[in-house]
């Protein structure tokens, strides 16, 4: 029984080691927080990782994640203003804004996207207006601004996403290029 027990344990430590090995390097979170955003921004920006640990100092005032939620592979790039924006979503506190705030994803969501309506849905992938767009920008506006633009992502071109909420703001798809293919190749 003792072996058993022992040999149960043995198996269960060589299991959390190779585990942790497995996990990402900071090399390949920061490679894949850059690909979110062109590289004259993403060259000298802070990559921050979904903890908040800052992988690397930046110089320019945008920061880049690797994972828009954690583990989800697809990287965002931000500017101060989406960043305040993310920080009052994550806790969520009212969030209003008086200027242009800009979020590069130019991996795209595919795979992990979200209701288009609110960001606090259950079940994002059963929600009936569930979205995934790939490559994009996204762009924060003071509210007023959001007047005109449809928030029907099947129409093509710009359109708002969570727009009855303290969030909205408008998503620019954009076609993908053989140098974007190229970037968020792991």
């Amino acid at each position: 029984m003792k072996k058993v027990k022992l040999l149960t344990l043995l198996t269960l430590c060589f299991i959390v080691t190779q585990c942790s090995y497995a996990q990402e390097s900071t090399k390949v979170k920061i490679k894949r927080a850059m690909s979110a955003a062109p590289s004259s921004i993403s060259a000298d920006a802070t990559i921050m990782d979904n903890d908040g640990t800052i992988l690397r100092k930046g110089s320019n005032g945008w920061t880049c994640l690797p994972n828009v939620l954690s583990g989800d592979m697809k990287p965002i790039c931000n500017d101060a203003t989406w960043m305040e924006m993310l920080a009052a979503l994550g806790k969520k506190e009212h969030f209003e804004t008086d200027r242009i705030g800009i979020s590069y994803m130019l991996v795209g969501d595919i795979g992990a996207g979200v209701s288009n309506s609110t960001p606090y849905h259950e079940d994002h992938k059963n929600a009936e207006d569930y979205v995934e767009t790939g490559p994009h920008l996204m762009i924060i506006v003071p509210k007023e601004q959001l007047t005109g633009l449809t928030r029907d992502p099947k129409k093509g071109g710009p359109y708002v996403m969570w727009g009855d909420t303290p969030y909205a703001h408008i998503m620019i798809p954009i076609d993908e290029s053989k140098v974007l293919m190229k970037n968020h190749k792991q």
